[in-house]
């Protein structure tokens, strides 16, 4: 495997309490960019907690607050390489949180001049929508994994996503 640039995240998979979730719709900084439907979050600072990190992004990028120890364990994981537009070849290692809340309106007045450049929009989405988009979402099977998280609860260890689509139905 080639020398990749480790890039954890802590990701936030925000659930109103419509059961509806928070996906903002972007440009991908790949080498082969396209347009993909993602949660919010982003990269953890060196020495930074995956919870402070989750926190401190929820609040950037929705302008809601919730503190480090609301978001509980990590829920997910999902971590596969990607390169960079510029040709820098990163490992992502995603880490999920589940966080409820009750609907808000977002603010995005706290994101970084960088992430607004690669966002177009914001959507509260429906689960039985997700299930049936041709839209790129990720990570993959996330209607899915919203579901389990909500009827079975926190699973004792992170559900293991994969990172790529293993077919066309993927969402």
């Amino acid at each position: 495997m080639p020398d990749a640039t480790p890039r954890p995240s802590a990701r936030v998979l925000l659930v109103d309490d419509q059961e509806r979730i928070l996906l903002y719709r972007g440009l991908s900084p790949t080498k082969n960019p396209d347009y993909a439907w993602f949660t919010p979050g982003g990269g953890v600072q060196n020495g930074e907690a995956l919870s402070v990190a989750a926190s401190r992004e929820l609040r950037e990028e929705t302008g809601y607050e919730a503190a480090p120890d609301a978001f509980g364990p990590v829920v997910a994981f999902s971590s596969g390489l990607w390169r960079h537009s510029d040709g820098t070849l990163f490992r992502a290692d995603d880490s999920f949180f589940l966080l409820r809340v009750p609907a808000f309106d977002i603010d995005i007045s706290g994101m970084e001049d960088f992430e607004l450049s690669l966002l177009d929009t914001h959507h509260w989405w429906p689960l039985p929508d997700l299930d049936t988009t041709n839209e790129r979402v990720i990570p993959l099977h996330l209607a899915t994994l919203v579901r389990r998280l909500l009827s079975d609860g926190i699973p004792r260890e992170p559900i293991v996503l994969p990172w790529h689509r293993t077919d066309a139905g993927d969402h």
